[in-house]
């Protein structure tokens, strides 16, 4: 049976499921998830994560928090598109929230990379190596890990580790972590299944970890998603929406970025860009260019007429395959799915990527250097977790926040409240700490 949006459209909270609130709001639910998000400092910190680019020295390039806030931008268009064909479609039937799909599509965009530790993902490969080849190799048999609670460990993932940011109740926090809608929750896992399915559907990523299992669970039966095996679902057709806007904005403003460091020239981006286009609209924005002087504004322009045309392809796809995508029979993203010219272009702009930015020496230098702070922190928090008698296990131990439950019974959640440690920190504060730890630097006397 297919899902129906007046079930997948949930305002109930994580939560607060038995609570009623008396109060009226001018807001609607989905505004209040996007405000509790704005104002929250884990999204805070996120301006002191590396999105690509090393931080700003002289030039600003995107961090996690620009980054985020411009996903959100281009999930809130590409959710009012859809959700105006929806009510056009559906009318009532589609239940009360059916028009506020650009309101929620940008709190999942907001959240998906809430999860992700410092320094990009080489501090996802730092913690996933640590375990699975470096000296955490030997804990899962010497603290009796289950096979699957291993699996969460050796393939650390952000995606999963933010529904359990969203979700877990920390130490003195409150039930339901962030107390989100069901819907907005749902929108941000992009890989539905747990992580003892990575071997057997050949993807490297997953969506929650064991602990949080039976929450998603929770969430999944009360929205109607289906269950394709124990533990693997379809995805929430918003994932979709979310997934397309953080596509459309990493691949164009990372060229962007790399203009501005001049990484590519002026002309390699012209030429990236205007290949989304056929040849009149393609003469139409070179016209348009030579009105505007300033180089990086011209860059701007171009940049701004590309994200147009995405949004304007995968709503297209979307609403095509609606159907499909209630019956959890599509599964690709949205991208994969647009017309051939801008498929294309999209496919020449993720090789020049991967050829010219992602293996610049800057990049490649940070990726290097947050590689070894993240590693070093794992393993010394971890040890500490693990063995907290001895007499550096306590003094270090006494270095984490309370909120992090490192003497919790279970040695699967002592390894994950140091996860939670280590994934929340900005990169300055990992590389203030593995200094202090390390002996580099000392307090100020």
């Amino acid at each position: 049976m297919a899902m129906n949006w007046k079930q997948l459209l949930s305002s109930k909270r994580f939560g607060l499921e038995d609570y009623h609130d008396p109060n009226k709001h001018d807001r609607t639910e989905f505004q209040r998830d996007y405000d509790r998000l704005i104002f929250s400092p884990t999204f805070r910190r996120l301006q002191n994560k590396t999105q690509v680019f090393p931080l700003p020295d002289k030039i600003f390039v995107h961090n996690r928090l620009t980054h985020s806030l411009e996903v959100g931008s281009v999930g809130r268009s590409l959710g009012e598109i859809v959700s105006r064909h929806l009510v056009g479609k559906y009318g009532e039937d589609g239940g009360p929230y059916i028009g506020e799909l650009g309101s929620i599509v940008p709190v999942g965009c907001l959240a998906h990379d809430l999860g992700n530790p410092p320094f990009g993902h080489s501090g996802e490969k730092a913690i996933s190596s640590y375990f699975s080849e470096g000296p955490g190799a030997v804990l899962k048999e010497k603290y009796g890990l289950s096979d699957a609670e291993w699996q969460d460990i050796v393939n650390f993932e952000g995606n999963a580790n933010a529904f359990r940011l969203l979700t877990h109740q920390f130490s003195g926090h409150r039930r339901g972590g962030f107390v989100l809608t069901y819907t907005s929750l749902a929108s941000i896992v992009k890989y539905p299944y747990e992580s003892t399915y990575i071997a057997k559907l050949g993807k490297p990523k997953f969506g929650f970890f064991q602990s949080e299992k039976d929450d998603f669970r929770l969430i999944a039966d009360e929205l109607g998603i289906k269950e394709v095996e124990p533990s693997r679902f379809v995805r929430h057709p918003l994932v979709f929406l979310v997934e397309a806007a953080d596509d459309i904005c990493y691949e164009i403003m990372d060229l962007e970025d790399a203009h501005k460091l001049k990484i590519l020239s002026t002309e390699q981006t012209v030429d990236l860009m205007l290949g989304f286009f056929d040849e009149e609209r393609k003469q139409r924005r070179l016209q348009h260019m030579d009105k505007i002087q300033d180089v990086n504004e011209q860059i701007a322009y171009l940049r701004s007429s590309v994200v147009g045309e995405l949004v304007r392809e995968c709503t297209q796809v979307f609403v095509e395959n609606e159907e499909a995508i209630l019956d959890g029979s599509f599964q690709d993203s949205l991208i994969k799915h647009v017309c051939e010219r801008v498929r294309n272009a999209y496919k020449t702009c993720e090789r020049v990527s991967v050829e010219k930015i992602y293996r610049s020496q800057s990049v490649v230098d940070v990726e290097i250097s947050g590689y070894n702070i993240i590693y070093k922190l794992i393993d010394q928090l971890v040890n500490a977790a693990l063995e907290p008698d001895k007499a550096y296990s306590r003094q270090l131990l006494m270095r984490v926040p309370q909120q992090y439950e490192m003497s919790a019974p279970a040695y699967y959640h002592r390894i994950l409240a140091v996860l939670d440690y280590v994934s929340s920190m900005t990169d300055i504060y990992a590389l203030d700490l593995y200094r202090q730890i390390t002996g580099i630097s000392l307090p100020h006397l």
